[in-house]
């Protein structure tokens, strides 16, 4: 925990005499007053959040955390576990949702293996931070070690610290690994204190008798592991996953560096709730891209009281809601930085 509470100790709270002045100028800028909404509101966060007047993102940076679980031979997901593994290699070739919406917005992909139930081939762009092959059953046993959940978190913040190297302006979150839907509602049930039925949905689109199944499945889950929902590591331990675990990693890291963090969907939802837990001011430095259409969502951005960009019926993960979220966010700068005030036009603001 030494590491996790060096990167706690760091997190400070918004600058708001920055905001201050940036919600004068946005004022003063040649629109009527407050008329680009959320993208104002945006904007004054992004400036809280870095300390600078003119803050610029180019160096936009996704982490899509691949981890396999243990529960997926319980037929909770429609596909079968090796699917992850594919999946990273489709990352890694460019081919898959994220990249294309990351190359839409200039962003860079940093795909992780944090737990993926095998050996992956060598590859130039993939990291390797793998804490295990996969968590256990969680029906039968706890997901992972309370040393692996620390560890996953240490992980996390790693591959910040790494990436600060080439340069971070905004980080986007993303996940991938087949029967992670599970663990997340696990813990959104076990932290909110919700009913399991409330916080699980189809994942990858599984039919009523799968998604009933499922629910039984997490509710035993839960009641064999007993997570404690006044420890997030506990939490974590017992009912999570290794790339949840990076995530939350990911996102005190992010705060500790002032950079904004801009969340996915369901997964990512599931780490914030932790990592909130963990260090409360981290809330303020996330940035919820978009409400998933998963169930649970909803109440996961409830709970923590924060606002969707965007809502598109999204549930792929992988970070594609968080690089949509990223364009609208720089969109946000640039209408601070770039847009004229009435004073440096001439145009007439009086009535």
């Amino acid at each position: 925990m030494e590491k996790i509470q060096k990167v706690i100790d760091k997190i400070e709270p918004l600058d708001r005499q920055m905001m201050e002045k940036a919600q004068k100028r946005l004022d003063f800028l040649t629109k009527p007053k407050g008329s680009l909404g959320r993208l104002e509101e945006l904007a004054k966060i992004v400036v809280g959040i870095k300390r600078e007047d003119s803050p610029s993102l180019k160096n936009k940076v996704i982490f899509t955390l691949a981890g396999d679980h243990g529960i997926a031979i319980e037929g909770v997901s429609a596909f079968p576990q090796e699917v992850t593994t594919q999946m990273v290699y489709n990352f890694l070739q460019g081919g898959a949702g994220i990249n294309v919406l990351a190359r839409h917005i200039g962003a860079r992909v940093v795909v992780v293996d944090m737990g993926v139930a095998c050996d992956l081939k060598p590859h130039p762009d993939l990291v390797i931070r793998k804490i295990n092959y996969g968590t256990k059953n969680i029906l039968k046993e706890p997901a992972m070690s309370r040393e692996e959940a620390i560890r996953a978190i240490n992980e996390g913040i790693e591959i910040v610290e790494e990436e600060l190297k080439r340069g971070i302006d905004i980080i986007g979150t993303g996940d991938m690994g087949i029967g992670n839907t599970t663990p997340s509602s696990a813990i959104i049930a076990a932290i909110t204190k919700t009913s399991v039925e409330e916080v699980t949905g189809r994942g990858t689109g599984i039919d009523d008798s799968k998604l009933k199944h499922k629910i039984k499945i997490i509710e035993k889950a839960l009641e064999t592991n007993r997570p404690d929902p006044n420890d997030p590591i506990d939490v974590l331990s017992k009912v999570g996953g290794f790339e949840i675990g990076g995530l939350i990693g990911i996102m005190l890291a992010g705060a500790s560096h002032r950079i904004p963090v801009v969340i996915d969907g369901f997964i990512s939802g599931a780490a914030a709730l932790l990592a909130t837990e963990i260090e409360p001011k981290v809330k303020n430095y996330l940035i919820p891209s978009h409400c998933s259409a998963e169930v649970g969502h909803s109440l996961i951005l409830s709970f923590l009281g924060l606002k969707p960009i965007l809502n598109l019926d999204l549930r792929l993960g992988e970070g594609t809601g968080a690089a949509l979220g990223i364009n609208m966010v720089d969109a946000s700068t640039k209408i601070l930085t770039q847009m004229a005030t009435f004073q440096e036009t001439g145009v007439s603001n009086e009535l």
